[in-house]
């Protein structure tokens, strides 16, 4: 048989999923078969996300020489569909550790250290303990009076290193974790990235996450009373690198579209294999059983063409990023610019996509498709809850600024109370 130019005979990149994919495969597909139920009686996935660590798949980015896959961008966001696919809380609540982990690939994860090797030895020392199963948490977002940018979070030193306090909310996967980065203010009023185990004394995480959607993902709140952190853990961002242009903005954003692109996947699965075994026709429809039908037929066309579009626009973006974060210092600048403009232009499209995926599957089954039974509901749950991150309507304005008057991309936003 002649293969065509983009086949995985001849894609290097193809060829590393594929090879990836039959690894994981029995982890995923266990993963799926109990995604209903734990939505339906709210089962927390510690036991999905240690199988992940064991399989070696929350260490797929990290490089072989450090007990790793090594595997590139574009493989990491089409194994991050499959997951989502399986169950889409998984990819969002690892979303810190993976950029914690792509963080250290572009250098910009380690600690203040003097010196190149010395800050390559850090990154090899993260890097084994994410070969060696270790799982990390992020909290870094407050529901405090503090205003836009501001963070009431502190780090201050002591004579035995530093000291962490505050309280964050919307603390995403640090429920599953061994470790979480936390961002803290300083002493001096600048920012930190504060790393610390999450078993540590006076580290306290509740389950209190009450969003109608990925209710598994542990996005709840957390509490760090005067906890004890070496000077190795704590690491000073430098002046103005908030909001200055990196590939981890286009990168977070591509987990929640991974994730998204993984509930329109199942949402398709879900309605085909649901058509596939109805017995029960309407009086008025055309065809001897539901499968037969052609405006059913019709409807799981139209919704099985909106996956894949909005699967096509989110991995084209991931070529994009690995293209950046591949590139030389020279090209860099630009090639990161573009992959964030298509990130957002697939956020854009993929978005209103999946929830007309996750909507419209209803059109093949009538009031039966609405079984608790069968949880279809969670796919729409799950995807509105997903889009509501980074607000589309924000992103559209954002687009439309820079191509009418040149204004640069937003690569770093948070929240707050306006400042008077």
């Amino acid at each position: 048989m002649t293969t065509t130019q983009n086949s995985p005979a001849t894609d290097p990149a193809l060829r590393e999923y594929d090879a990836l994919r039959e690894r994981f495969a029995p982890v995923l597909d266990e993963i799926a078969a109990g995604s209903a139920e734990r939505d339906r009686a709210r089962i927390l996935p510690f036991a999905q996300v240690r199988a992940l660590a064991d399989s070696g798949f929350t260490a797929v980015t990290v490089p072989t020489e450090h007990g790793g896959g090594g595997a590139g961008i574009e493989t990491f966001f089409r194994l991050l569909i499959d997951l989502g696919e399986a169950d889409s809380n998984l990819p969002q609540l690892l979303r810190a550790h993976f950029a914690f982990v792509n963080g250290l690939l572009l250098g910009e994860e380690g600690e203040d250290t003097d010196g190149e090797d010395a800050a390559r030895e850090d990154a090899a020392h993260w890097f084994r303990l994410v070969a060696d199963g270790a799982v990390f948490g992020n909290a870094s977002h407050e529901r405090t009076s503090a205003t836009v940018g501001d963070l009431v979070t502190t780090v201050t030193a002591d004579e035995d290193g530093y000291r962490l306090s505050g309280e964050k909310h919307y603390s995403t996967g640090s429920l599953f974790a061994d470790w979480i980065n936390v961002s803290a203010r300083t002493g001096s009023g600048g920012r930190a990235r504060v790393t610390v185990r999450a078993d540590s004394p006076g580290v306290t995480l509740r389950d209190d996450w009450d969003g109608f959607g990925q209710t598994l993902t542990g996005s709840g709140s957390s509490l760090f009373e005067d906890v004890a952190v070496p000077a190795s853990h704590v690491r000073e961002r430098l002046e103005g690198g908030d909001g200055a242009p990196t590939p981890q903005t286009a990168f977070l954003q591509l987990v929640l579209l991974s994730s998204l692109v993984g509930v329109g996947r199942a949402a398709v699965r879900d309605a085909v294999e649901f058509v596939r075994t109805r017995t029960r026709v309407y009086s008025q429809g055309s065809g001897a059983t539901a499968a037969e039908d052609p405006l059913v037929q019709q409807v799981v066309g139209r919704i099985s063409a909106r996956a894949a579009t909005a699967e096509a626009t989110v991995l084209a973006a991931a070529q994009l990023l690995a293209t950046a974060q591949s590139a030389t210092d020279e090209e860099r600048a630009h090639l990161i610019d573009a992959a964030e403009l298509r990130t957002i232009q697939a956020q854009l499209t993929a978005v209103p996509d999946v929830l007309a995926v996750t909507a419209e599957m209803f059109e093949v089954g009538g009031a039966s498709a609405t079984s608790t039974a069968r949880a279809l509901d969670r796919h729409w749950r799950n995807a509105r809850t997903l889009a509501s991150h980074n607000p589309v309507i924000y992103q559209e304005r954002a687009i439309g600024d820079r191509l009418l008057n040149g204004t640069g991309l937003v690569y770093f936003w948070s929240t707050g109370e306006k400042k008077n």
